[in-house]
Parts: C-alpha cells; structure tokens; sequence
C-alpha cells in the first residue's frame, strides 16, 4: 500500500475502549516525547471483550475517521480485543500507518521465555480469536502457550481500583491455572492490565517475567515513524482527550494512571 507523505508536525491518534490505551500513551510520553496525541476512549460501549468482530469492525471505522477528520498521520490501536479482530481490515480501508498491540509482544515474549511455557491473558473476544497463540507458534513451533480470559479485569481498572486484597484474589482466581502449567512468561494481552501489573506481580511471584505491550508496541511505532520520515524533532502542542461516554469519570481515572497535564476531556458521539 502507498503511503501518503504527511507532515511530521502532526499527531498520533490512539484509541481503546476506554482507559486501558492509557498504557500505550504512557509510553509514548516517555519514549516519543515530541510527538503530540490525540486519545479516544470508546466508553460508551466499553468492555469490548464481549462484543462482536462486527461491532468492533464499525467501531474502529468510525473512531478511525473522527481521527482522521482530526489530522492524525498515525493511529495505535491501544487495545488487543480491536487489535485482534479489527486490524486487518482497518489497514486494507484507511491510507495511513497503523500499529496493533498483538504483534509486539511476540517476539519479546520468545525471547524472554527460556522454558519456552508462555502465558496469555486477555478479554474473551482476544483469547478467542487465538491471535496470540497462532503469532506465537509461527514464530516458535516448539512454544507452549497457555490462555486464560479475564473478564473481571477492565471493569477493574475502568473504575480505578488496582490494588488490594480483593483485586489479588480476583487476579489468582484467573492466573492459578496458567502457573499450574508452570509458564516463566505471561503477555498481558489488554492495555488495560498494566495498570494492574503491580497486583499481578504480586501474585505470580518474581520468577515469572512479564511482558507488558504497550512498551513494544511504542518501540515498533518510533521504528515505523522514522523509516516513514514521521518522526517529530520538536517539542509539539497539548495532548487531547476524546471519549465517547462519560468524560467525568475518564478524567479522574486519567488523572491517577498517567503524568500528563490533562486540561480537558472531550466528549463526542460518533
């Protein structure tokens, strides 16, 4: 596909569910400083776990042209479940550069593994799909790969609450079976997990390595903006923040799981 040239001034678009790409626009502060976000949080029909890969077909086309309309010369899919079903067909209708936050994790998570017994945790429509294992196998047919959806997750992290003993238990309750397989690396399959990786941490133990995607998939966008000539070299304008539920409720989330000075949180129905 032919790219058109567009001005490295411009923003990134990333958009999820709701607050888990928050994850993903953590790491792009730190790891693309210059470069300027626009965020779209599809609240309004968060989780997307259970959704069809239709609905998430007509979402991802709609959130895709509002960015568009905005100027974006790039979009992150900062969610696994849109990653997963709605990717591919998003690359095939739009002329511009897209980055998943599936592929990322593959490689770092062979790599990682020395066992070569990986875990994967995710919404129901990811696990699913089996992006994860079939990516993984491709890459490493010998590879063992355990899955486990965890439903209770982002209705978690969507109401702020990350720690605790209630979170472990729910957490243990999903991840018990992955370590009775033994794995020593687990993918976090949502961007919404991260914001419980500490809790998660606790729960496995140190010796089990986790692979959080919003830090490759940043990688792998900085890698594709420099080979399009993308990149920005200067300091850009403030970020904005679009959603399309409640933008009281995203704000003060926003405001707890990342260091950005969010001014205001726009509201728009698609």
């Amino acid at each position: 596909m032919e790219m058109n040239r567009v001005g490295s001034q411009k923003p990134i678009g990333v958009f999820d569910s709701g607050v888990g790409g928050l994850s993903v626009a953590r790491e792009i502060f730190r790891k693309l400083p210059n470069e300027q976000i626009i965020y779209f949080g599809d609240t309004a029909h968060v989780p997307y776990g259970p959704r069809s890969q239709s609905e998430l077909i007509h979402f991802g086309n709609q959130i895709t042209d509002f960015l568009i309309n905005q100027g974006v010369k790039m979009i992150i899919i900062a969610c696994n479940t849109s990653s997963s079903l709605s990717f591919e067909s998003l690359k095939e209708k739009y002329n511009l550069p897209f980055v998943d936050v599936i592929n990322p994790s593959i490689d770092v998570a062979i790599k990682n593994s020395t066992k070569q017994k990986i875990g994967v945790i995710a919404t129901e429509a990811t696990i699913k799909t089996g992006a994860h294992k079939k990516l993984l196998l491709a890459e490493n047919p010998n590879v063992e790969v355990f899955t486990s959806a965890c439903p209770k997750f982002v209705p978690l992290v969507e109401q702020g609450t990350v720690e605790g003993k209630e979170v472990e238990k729910i957490i243990y309750e999903y991840l018990a079976p992955l370590m009775e397989k033994e794995i020593d690396t687990l993918i976090l399959g949502c961007t919404h997990y991260p914001f419980l990786e500490k809790s998660i941490k606790k729960v496995l133990g140190k010796d089990i390595k986790i692979i959080d995607p919003a830090q490759e998939t940043v990688v792998m966008a900085k890698t594709s903006l420099q080979r399009l000539n993308l990149l920005n070299l200067h300091p850009n304008k403030d970020n904005e923040y679009w959603v399309s539920g409640d933008p009281d409720s995203f704000y003060k989330n926003a405001q707890n799981f990342i260091q950005d000075n969010i001014k205001k949180v726009n509201q728009v129905t698609l």
